[in-house]
């Protein structure tokens, strides 16, 4: 084995320009799908932080069943009452996954600063919960600042966080009072007044002239009740969301209570479409770099099994089997494949390593200020693709090894 591996090398140096640039061709093929890959990987991270974190929203949200689709047009029914949030917490809090429970209250209405007003959609949180969620996050999620001002107190239940587009609309300065005007659960008119604590950039750019955060108390004030349209739970491992939902849902069924439970990925569209489309794109880079790697195997086997046929009717004269013919070409397209995908982990190494030292900058999505750009190394991705070169490199070596292997004796060594 060692003697056909020590002729393999010495055949791949026979044509030393040939196999250096069917080795740069698998090398940048690998890096291009790894460090693409990284960068996914880096893109899905933090869409996913994002949400769970930045934003509070949690891994899972309860809703009472019926409210994602009928719930805006009737929401007294499909409220959850404050006995019902009691219970749901009181069972929730019981799985040893679950690291915090809270109740959230979204309301909409009109937005006035005593001249003109403007339609509105809060989400009405319990400031103190949404800065433990925001806590967990990991690396640079965990150490973004969303907002200008100060942050929202549980017991100030008049400070609120205004959209940056709303805030320029009514021209509310932080520190500036305004009227918030909603009506009732009952269907009456109700207003309170409010203090602008702090100003945010809206994740979507639709609905930057309308988004405030306002503390739980307050959104309920505005709508006279004291229940909850739903309950976020925060786990303690994002990879229990899935498996945590299906015995949480039937749980809760149990003690019955009208539930639903949906996960993050459900619930953030944006992040599934984003998903998709990288998917595509990384599907499409996969599909280049295998073609590309492919022809320039082939045609270094091609012309190498064209340059030694002589020395293929030689070997098959003194007993070498076809077999072993095949055996050694596929052998020196195998070492191509090894020292291609070897190049390629030296490139993808010193993309990240490049990245890391320069720290470029950009503005992903739904984070609305200039973060670390990142690439990650994926280990799975690292193996996958050197085994998935060189096998590539057997398989495409075949055809032209049993083509040269199957050739008559008499007519190679009489070869030109």
């Amino acid at each position: 084995m060692f003697t056909w591996l020590k002729i393999a090398c010495r055949n791949l140096g026979k044509n030393r320009r040939r196999s250096i640039f069917t080795i740069i061709a698998i090398g940048l093929g690998f890096a291009a799908v790894n460090v693409f890959g990284g960068f996914t990987s880096y893109i899905f991270a933090s869409l996913r932080d994002g949400y769970i974190y930045a934003q509070g929203n949690g891994h899972l949200t309860i809703f009472k069943t019926g409210f994602l689709t009928a719930g805006k047009l009737d929401l007294r029914d499909y409220l959850l009452s404050a006995a019902e949030l009691r219970t749901l917490t009181d069972v929730v809090r019981g799985f040893p996954d679950v690291l915090l429970t809270t109740p959230q209250l979204h309301i909409s209405g009109l937005l006035s600063n005593g001249e003109v007003s403007t339609i509105f959609m809060a989400a009405g949180h319990v400031p103190s919960d949404v800065r433990r969620i925001n806590s967990q996050a990991q690396g640079m999620i965990g150490q973004l600042r969303l907002f200008t001002g100060k942050p929202l107190e549980d017991d100030h239940v008049y400070g609120v966080g205004l959209s940056a587009g709303l805030a320029r609309q009514l021209q509310l300065d932080l520190g500036a009072n305004a009227i918030a005007m909603a009506p009732t659960i009952d269907g009456q008119i109700n207003a309170l007044d409010v203090e602008v604590w702090q100003r945010f950039e809206a994740a979507i750019e639709l609905l930057n002239d309308k988004l405030m955060l306002v503390p739980l108390t307050l959104a309920q004030a505005l709508y006279d009740t004291s229940s909850v349209d739903r309950l976020t739970v925060l786990l303690r491992d994002t990879a229990r969301t899935t498996p945590l939902r299906a015995t949480l849902t039937q749980t809760l069924r149990q003690h019955g209570l009208d539930v639903e439970v949906q996960t993050w990925e459900e619930l953030s569209p944006f992040y599934t479409k984003v998903k998709d489309m990288f998917d595509i794109i990384f599907l499409f880079l996969f599909f280049i770099v295998f073609i590309i790697a492919t022809m320039s195997i082939i045609n270094t086997v091609s012309m190498a099994v064209m340059e030694r046929t002589k020395e293929i009717g030689t070997l098959r004269a003194l007993g070498v089997k076809r077999l072993g013919i095949v055996g050694l070409f596929v052998m020196e397209s195998a070492m191509l494949g090894l020292l291609g995908s070897l190049l390629g982990l030296g490139l993808t190494l010193l993309s990240w390593l490049l990245v890391h030292t320069l720290q470029p900058t950009w503005v992903p999505p739904i984070i609305t200020q200039h973060i670390p750009l990142e690439i990650h190394l994926v280990p799975a991705y690292l193996v996958l693709s050197m085994g998935f070169l060189v096998v590539l490199s057997i398989m495409t070596a075949i055809i032209p090894a049993r083509r040269a292997a199957h050739q008559s004796i008499v007519d190679t060594l009489g070869h030109v």
